[in-house]
């Protein structure tokens, strides 16, 4: 089977990660896989700390005093939250989406970490899988 042509091509940019110690798990990271620290920030009340893992990076998540990652933790525990794609095109990613039946949680892009501009794809339309879209312009 082939892939549809696509306009503008995306690529792996982060995996997410839910933990609730950021800090602690990028320590234990960076000792056991030589991952440095990239960004770091506090966003929506969240830790967020970014490990470059050479092609991509490890979003750690840690929820601070609550919000969806601490609800994705009681219920799940710890592990990974999402895959992230990145895309010169968010709006134009979005409207492939949903030209494909997809649900969106996200109608448009909004405000992410790293002042990066993020929507996600509801998981029961992509196989159980938590999609964000993340543009860097």
């Amino acid at each position: 089977m082939s892939a549809p042509y696509v306009e503008s091509a995306m690529h792996f940019d982060h995996a997410g990660i839910a933990t609730d110690d950021a800090n602690e798990l990028a320590s234990l990271f960076g000792d056991l896989f030589g991952l440095p620290v990239a960004h770091e920030e506090e966003f929506e009340g969240m830790t967020v700390v970014f490990l470059d893992v050479g092609d991509g990076y490890f979003e750690l998540l840690d929820p601070g005093d609550g919000g969806a990652i601490a609800r994705y933790l009681d219920r799940n525990g710890p592990g990974v939250h999402h895959l992230a794609l990145a895309t010169d095109d968010i709006d134009g990613a979005l409207d492939r989406a949903r030209a494909h039946g997809v649900e969106l949680v996200d109608e448009e892009p909004r405000p992410g970490a790293w002042d990066h501009e993020v929507a996600f794809l509801h998981p029961e339309s992509t196989g159980g899988v938590l999609v964000e879209f993340v543009s860097h312009s």
